[in-house]
């Protein structure tokens, strides 16, 4: 029996990534006709225990616009770790990333582990801080979740609100037009009867009086 792929999920403190069967994720344009059909659903149960959420202020993502090294700061800061410990992280990433990838992983573990004890940096704060900052960044993405369900709910509400006034707009046009047909049907009922005293005094005396008349034009 295969094993079933466990695709792009959140296991633990990792972010497991299946290279093999990865299901495409739903486009913008999918979601968005997902929530245009029926209304929001509940926003999901969150993965991550209630105590990593944000509970300072969480920085905004404007539509269309991607998080970059700043926002995340922000994040972090926001779920409470220092700068000094988020320096600590990042010294620490920027040191994997220098050594080469052809570096055996038991080397590059005493290299940097040697780097960190030279700076009197223990190596339990930075694995502390980065889980840290995983659960901070776990936090942002239920935390846009749930303002990206907010955001749609209210826009399908507004397309709906949109859609009932498209709908009265309609229904005036048309009752425009069938009462504008009604106006021409009964005032030409009415010229004719008004044509009926002119036929009487006969053709060339109206075209007479209408060319005198400066209150007149001719008809066409």
């Amino acid at each position: 029996m295969s094993k079933k792929p466990l695709g792009k999920t959140v296991l633990g403190w990792f972010v497991v990534q299946d290279e093999e069967d990865e299901e495409p994720e739903a486009t913008p344009e999918e979601v968005v006709q997902k929530f245009a059909k029926k209304p929001a659903p509940p926003p999901p149960a969150p993965t991550a225990p209630p105590s990593i959420r944000l509970q300072g202020n969480v920085p905004q993502v404007a539509a269309g616009s991607a998080p970059d090294a700043q926002v995340f700061t922000k994040v972090f800061e926001a779920a409470g770790i220092k700068d000094e410990e988020q320096q600590r992280v990042e010294k620490t990433l920027n040191l994997l990333q220098s050594l080469p990838t052809e570096t055996p992983k038991e080397v590059r573990k005493q290299i940097v582990e040697a780097s960190l004890k030279a700076f009197g940096v223990p190596v339990e704060s930075i694995i502390e801080t980065a889980a840290e900052e995983l659960q901070a960044l776990e936090a942002f993405i239920q935390h846009g979740q749930r303002h990206t369900q907010n955001v749609l709910a209210e826009a399908n509400a507004q397309v709906e609100k949109l859609a009932a006034q498209i709908t009265e707009v309609k229904k005036l046009m048309e009752l425009q037009v069938k009462t504008q047909q009604g106006i021409v049907r009964s005032t030409n009922d009415q010229k004719l009867l008004v044509q009926s005293v002119l036929e009487f005094f006969g053709q060339d005396a109206v075209a007479r009086v209408v060319q005198e008349s400066p209150k007149l034009v001719e008809l066409k």
